[in-house]
């Protein structure tokens, strides 16, 4: 059995410290082969644990451990009663829709512990604001013209959202921004060309994944700049899905 993902905090709040006045958070991520891709989402669920005090854990549902059971068993096996599940996804696909729920609904037939959970992330004005301070912190120059990059669904809406995120990170720039994605048409090959220099990627990640490496390598080819992945600035934007539900 793999080794669960110790809690954050700590030690400064244990699992075993029941005097915590709100439920721990579990991110839920998709989950990532890449090296970097669990890192990212650890490193996301310490800095949310270190700006609030709230006991926090990963878990994925896929490619990575621990998974939901995971996490929400050892939550249970230390006398917590509940926790709130934030699903660190950006659209309404296949994912949030059918595997987070089914999950959900798997896992608490099985371990004693309520789950909760929010919202998406979403593509909202609150994670375009992340965006555009991404642009920003990165340099990107108010002309270039941008890339928004997203990993894509076979769900119309969901690829629709993004698109319509781009318009409107368009708004009170000169330069245009383009959505484009991994696994679904558009991708980059099909809106680069005819984009006028400079050129500029901003990808629509929390952490790194095997999708974004061919995007990195021809971003180095190209000259283009290129934003990290959201990676820790999320951190806020995961906290406010989580007190949404708790002022519900």
């Amino acid at each position: 059995m793999p080794t669960l993902q110790d809690p954050y905090p700590a030690p400064r709040n244990s699992l075993t410290t029941l005097s915590q006045p709100t439920p721990p958070l579990i991110g839920l991520a998709h989950g990532s082969r890449h090296p970097e891709g669990s890192l990212g989402i650890e490193r996301l669920m310490a800095a949310v644990a270190e700006q609030t005090g709230i006991i926090t854990l990963p878990a994925y549902l896929d490619l990575a451990e621990p998974d939901l059971g995971g996490a929400a068993r050892q939550l249970a096996d230390a006398g917590h009663a509940s926790a709130v599940v934030v699903p660190l996804l950006f659209t309404e696909a296949f994912h949030a829709t059918v595997d987070v729920p089914e999950t959900v609904r798997s896992v608490t037939e099985s371990v004693p512990l309520q789950l909760i959970v929010t919202d998406i992330l979403g593509t909202g004005d609150d994670v375009a604001q992340l965006l555009r301070e991404s642009m920003a912190s990165s340099g990107i120059d108010d002309r270039a013209s941008v890339l928004l990059f997203a990993v894509g669904s076979s769900v119309p809406a969901a690829n629709e959202a993004v698109v319509d995120l781009a318009v409107r990170l368009t708004k009170n720039r000169r330069g245009q921004v383009r959505a484009c994605f991994g696994t679904c048409s558009p991708g980059v090959a099909d809106v680069m060309n005819g984009l006028p220099e400079p050129v500029a990627v901003v990808p629509l990640f929390l952490t790194d994944g095997l999708l974004l490496t061919s995007v990195r390598e021809l971003a180095a080819q190209r000259g283009w700049q290129m934003a990290e992945p959201l990676g820790e600035r999320a951190a806020e934007l995961v906290l406010l899905r989580y007190t949404q539900t708790q002022v519900s």
